[in-house]
């Protein structure tokens, strides 16, 4: 820790207190972190692009998606163009469920 704080600060002598005393500041911050929860004034934005995200829309997205991707990959004769398609479609039906998961997982 105290060779991070050296490079960090440009000193060449940095004390095993400065050290000691900003690691447990660290630590102690670390419980005031809550990024699963927050208050309800939130709660409508949020069911209602998550709904837009698995619903019609995003399938309609997705779908779009993939079609634009063929259309440019027959145009140009190959497949990436349709490749990055399927891969944004799969991106948009999994990638809520995700991030759902990761901002409300416990540790």
């Amino acid at each position: 820790m105290s060779k991070l704080l050296e490079k960090l600060l440009g000193r060449a002598e940095v004390s095993t207190t400065a050290a000691t005393v900003s690691g447990v500041s660290l630590l102690a911050f670390t419980s005031i972190a809550s990024a699963g929860t927050t208050g309800p004034e939130f709660q409508a934005l949020y069911d209602l692009i998550l709904g837009w995200a698995q619903g019609y829309l995003g399938k309609a997205l997705a779908i779009a998606a993939f079609l634009f991707g063929a259309i440019v990959g027959v145009a140009k004769s190959t497949a990436t163009p349709a490749l990055i398609g399927i891969v944004f479609a799969i991106v948009f039906s999994i990638g809520p469920g995700v991030i759902t998961g990761m901002m409300t997982a416990v540790i």
